[in-house]
């Protein structure tokens, strides 16, 4: 029983392991004069920042540039 136990330990530890990490944002996000950040969420190749004046705006992961701006009603 002792064994299984400690199988079933490395296997968990093993598994865990190899769990890639979640991607990284750059390091600075280069918003509009006056506008700050609520809430940072990602996609595949791309991060979205919520502001405070109540848009959306979202950034191509890879080159920084603004893709797209939403306003939210």
């Amino acid at each position: 029983m002792i064994v299984g136990l400690v199988a079933i330990v490395a296997l968990l530890v093993i598994r865990f392991s190899s769990v890639s990490r979640a991607p990284s944002l750059p390091e600075t996000i280069a918003l509009p004069d006056g506008i700050t950040a609520r809430a940072v969420t990602m996609g595949g190749d791309w991060y979205a920042v919520v502001t405070s004046d109540e848009r959306i705006l979202i950034f191509d992961r890879e080159s920084g540039d603004l893709r797209q701006s939403v306003t939210i009603k």
